[in-house]
Parts: structure tokens; C-alpha cells; sequence
């Protein structure tokens, strides 16, 4: 099974059953199968504080929400999390890809790729963090982590999970 596959599938096991997603080169096939097996529904979103938003009104309307985006939009969100979801307890998961770490070619990534861990722990968001394909699981953990404590949460899924890519 491709690691794409997998991460669905665990996706899909957890609970979760709205996708928010920003495009990324990292979770590219991930969405190719969420758009294709359409089991889970999925919004494409423009900003991730947009994501942000519409994830605390589908979690206030009884779904399980979480935001596929990628490391370097964290800085867009800060103030919805901060004054939506941790004001008003409102649990969701995010899929980070987590781009300028592990031999990043593009150096524009390098520095919020740095930071992201502890822009987490300030922020008191609890990581996750799936760099092999035998710690997938721990996306279960997480979102269970989240529902049962009502604190969004974060699984950082790192390239080297993927092997090389472009």
C-alpha cells in the first residue's frame, strides 16, 4: 500500500470526516485520493484561517474536522486558533506538512520550517509527528487525543515519510 493510501486510510479510520485542504506538493497524492474515493467530504480552501473558520462551524455542526495545510501558512492562522478554536475549546486537527527541515531544497522554506516546532508549543498546540510509515498510526492517537481533551492538535508529517520528492 503507497504511503498516500495509507495515510488516507488512517485518516478515514480516525473519525475524521471533513477535509479543509490547501494545495502542497508533499500531500498532492493524499488529496488525489480524497477527491477520488469521496468519503470524506473535502473543501478546498483559500487561507488557512478561512480553513480555520469554516473547521470550528463543521465541528459545531457535529463533524469531525481537519485542515490538510502545509507548515508555512501556521503564521496565517495564529489569531483564528488562538481567538476561535483554543476561546472556545473547539478541537481540530491539523495535517502539516512540514516543509523546510530535512534537506529542504528551497530555502524560502528553511525558516518557517525551523520555527514550526516551537510556534506549536507556543501556541500549546501538541505535536505529532509521522516520519515513518510504521508511526501512521499515530494519527489515531491524535485525533482521539484531540476529541477526548477538546484542543486541536497537530501531526506534523515530515518528507522523509514520502522518500524523495520533487
Amino acid at each position: 500500500m503507497s504511503v498516500d493510501l495509507s495515510l488516507y486510510e488512517t485518516i478515514k479510520d480516525s473519525g475524521i470526516d471533513i477535509i479543509l485542504s490547501l494545495p502542497c506538493i508533499m500531500l498532492k497524492g493524499l488529496l488525489q485520493i480524497i477527491e477520488e474515493r469521496k468519503e470524506i467530504h473535502h473543501i478546498p480552501i483559500t487561507r488557512e484561517e478561512e480553513g480555520v473558520g469554516i473547521a470550528a462551524g463543521t465541528y459545531l455542526g457535529g463533524r469531525s474536522p481537519a485542515i490538510l495545510m502545509q507548515n508555512s501558512g501556521l503564521g496565517n492562522s495564529i489569531n483564528a486558533i488562538k481567538s476561535l478554536l483554543q476561546l472556545y475549546k473547539i478541537p481540530t486537527v491539523f495535517l502539516m506538512s512540514h516543509r523546510g527541515a530535512e534537506d529542504e531544497k528551497i530555502i524560502a522554506q528553511i525558516p518557517m520550517g525551523q520555527l514550526t516546532p516551537n510556534l506549536l508549543d507556543l501556541l500549546k498546540i501538541k505535536i505529532f509527528v509521522i516520519d515513518s510509515t510504521k508511526k501512521i498510526n499515530e494519527i489515531k492517537n491524535a485525533v482521539n487525543f484531540s476529541k477526548k481533551s477538546n484542543k486541536s492538535v497537530c501531526i506534523l508529517l515530515k518528507k522523509k515519510l514520502w522518500g524523495s520528492l520533487t
